[in-house]
């Protein structure tokens, strides 16, 4: 017998062996994100551990407090990583307040209001966080006041101070119910796919197919709605 073979000792293996391969170091900020926001939009805020976004990610339980602290801070997080859609819709909104013909101001406004929108839904990733927006939007949970209220309300006001310019002597309230409903067919429109049921035969893509029907919807509705408010109070 070789004397240095029978000394030599088992091969340890390797710590974790057995485990789902870590994901590369580099990647885990962004895939503890895309965890949690696919899992937020499907199952809720209440209803995801830690550990689920950790499993999800590929990454040890440990690093996503390290990257964001506790899971409400990761929820806000994303909504705030998105937030260059809500600056290019204040963007449009300024740009057609400055531009615009005021037979054109407010079919602009709703322009500015859905198509950014709509090119975030393009991707699988805008896709979930839009989902997930919807989802908070109408819980409205307590977790979901703070981030609302630091983005979602300013981007509100904003358009209905337009759409209150764009259609002179209407009440704000009554302008202000307008939005929210434009908000509801918006935010409906980009996550129900029921059409290809309602309707066999439509569109593979039917959100974006139908993205000129939308706005005309909008704009019409709008118009409508605060020509019959001005028509009660005149009476």
């Amino acid at each position: 017998m070789n004397p240095s073979s029978a000394t030599t000792k088992p091969t340890r293996k390797a710590a974790g062996a057995g485990a789902p391969a870590l994901r590369p170091q580099a990647d885990r900020r962004g895939a503890i994100l895309q965890a949690a926001q696919r899992l937020f939009a499907e199952r809720g805020f209440h209803g995801v551990s830690i550990r689920d976004i950790a499993q999800a990610a590929g990454v040890p339980l440990a690093l996503v407090g390290y990257y964001f602290g506790p899971k409400l801070e990761l929820y806000h997080t994303i909504f705030r990583e998105h937030a260059a859609y809500l600056q290019a819709r204040l963007q449009g909104l300024a740009q057609a307040q400055a531009q615009a013909a005021p037979d054109e101001l407010l079919t602009e406004i709703v322009k500015a209001f859905v198509l950014p929108v709509l090119a975030l839904d393009q991707s699988a990733d805008g896709h979930t966080f839009l989902r997930l927006l919807a989802r908070g939007m109408s819980e409205q949970l307590e977790e979901d006041r703070p981030i609302i209220e630091e983005l979602f309300d300013p981007l509100a006001t904003a358009f209905i101070d337009a759409l209150t310019r764009a259609q002179p002597g209407v009440q704000r309230t009554t302008v202000a119910w307008c939005y929210q409903f434009a908000l509801g067919a918006l935010i409906h429109h980009v996550t129900d796919d029921r059409i290809q049921r309602l309707a066999p035969g439509s569109d593979a893509e039917p959100r974006r197919h139908a993205a000129d029907l939308l706005l005309r919807f909008i704009a019409h509705g709008i118009t409508g709605a605060c020509a019959a408010s001005l028509d009660v109070r005149s009476r």
